[in-house]
């Protein structure tokens, strides 16, 4: 049984973190964290689908994939080393080195991350002064992990966190996380660092395995803006502290692990959707009754993404078409003619097309059951028996305010 609890990364046996004020592009706020492990950790991850990738994702990539093995993460918000050629990889070494010499640690064991502006230089002293200030104040409490998830906001309005226990082999077992992300979000990833840690043996190939097909029903599944980003990470560390016998086949022990990864990993892809830029409320497309999984995949993303769907949320407007026509353009062969679309909140629930036509449904109900914080859209295709679920959030005019001057 997977149980919450409350905590980040640090809730998992063997992880410290910090925050600090390097006054990289921000004044007066943190602006770089640090995750560290006790020991040397199994690591995977997977990175951003974009051609144009960042210094940070090519330098965690090579990490991850020849090494498979790191103890600390160095991060910073506000500009994103991306798009800044040969210097940003140099910047990339200098934060690894600076890191490892204070925490005495191989700088090949230091992951490094970086969220914000596109195009612009780090301030590398400021980025290596503010390494030694949080190596300095490295700590396991559930406080540390919170101004960790703090300092890596940037058009964030919330931290995100999430944190939970299985029991595995007699032993109680963590797995938590943080993770950013707001505008420039789209599936195949998004503009999001996500960090996660977890204190269950596992071979680093089954880790690998279970994050990877983890992302594909998470993260992948978020549309904020149509945007695929630079720096896209996500990084899983285990520490293999919990004490559980090795997991090193896909036995019940492995399942168990992978459900409790799908929770943490499920809860914060919810919140990087429900805290999209200028967004009053959470998008839910459930597609049921798919002919395959593919399909129900591509057509709930066709609806979450759909730019006049999300209008019509904001609007708090039961604009049926729209959702249909988003379903129609998704490339998945369907009979229209079978369609059932329902409007679900907590202020109740709606059935506004019934086979393919639309129903004689209340707009005043309507209105009200859209107007929720939470707004769920089930369209069921009646052509199998597969299901998907993506999340997205409404496109309010704040999101417009936010993106026209974002540099500045």
């Amino acid at each position: 049984m997977i149980k919450a609890i409350s905590g980040g990364v640090t809730a998992a046996q063997g992880f410290r973190a910090s925050a600090a004020e390097a006054g990289i592009k921000y004044q007066g706020r943190m602006d770089m964290a640090m995750l560290f492990a006790d020991v040397p950790c199994r690591a995977a991850g997977t990175f951003t689908t974009n051609v144009v990738k960042a210094a940070p994702v090519l330098w965690d990539r090579q990490i991850v994939c020849e090494k498979g093995t790191a103890q600390a993460v160095v991060m910073n918000s506000g500009i994103a080393n991306a798009c800044t050629g040969e210097e940003g990889m140099e910047y990339c070494r200098r934060t690894a080195q600076a890191a490892g010499e204070v925490l005495g640690i191989p700088a090949e064991n230091v992951l490094v991350a970086s969220t914000g502006v596109i195009g612009m230089q780090l301030p590398i002293d400021r980025i290596v002064a503010g390494t030694k200030a949080l190596a300095s104040k490295l700590d396991s409490s559930e406080s540390a992990g919170n101004e960790a998830a703090r300092a890596i906001m940037t058009t964030d309005t919330v931290p995100k966190e999430m944190a939970v226990q299985v029991t595995i082999g007699g032993k109680t077992v963590t797995v938590g996380g943080m993770c950013k992300g707001s505008g420039m979000i789209h599936p195949n990833m998004c503009t999001m660092l996500s960090f996660l840690t977890t204190d269950v043996c596992i071979s680093q190939e089954l880790l690998l395995h279970a994050l990877r097909e983890d992302v594909k029903d998470t993260y992948n599944m978020v549309s904020v803006d149509g945007d695929t980003s630079t720096n896209d990470t996500v990084l899983l560390l285990s520490s293999g502290l919990a004490g559980n016998p090795e997991i090193t086949e896909m036995n019940e022990d492995y399942e168990q692990f992978a459900a409790a990864l799908r929770e943490v990993n499920t809860c914060l892809a919810k919140k990087i959707a429900g805290d999209g830029e200028g967004a009053t409320a959470l998008f839910e497309v459930q597609v049921i009754g798919a002919a395959s999984k593919e399909d129900a995949v591509k057509l709930s993303k066709s609806v979450v993404g759909s730019s006049l769907t999300k209008a019509a949320i904001y609007g708090h407007d039961a604009n049926c078409g729209r959702v249909l026509c988003a379903l129609g353009y998704a490339g998945v062969p369907f009979d229209p003619e079978k369609v059932d679309l329902t409007f679900t909140s907590g202020a109740g629930t709606i059935k506004v097309i019934e086979n393919g036509v639309f129903t004689d449904f209340s707009e005043e109900q309507a209105t009200e059951i859209l107007s929720d914080s939470h707004v769920t859209a089930i369209a069921d295709m009646k052509m199998g028996e597969c299901s998907a679920t993506a999340w997205g959030c409404d496109l309010t005019h704040e999101y417009v305010s936010i993106n026209a001057d974002y540099r500045s």
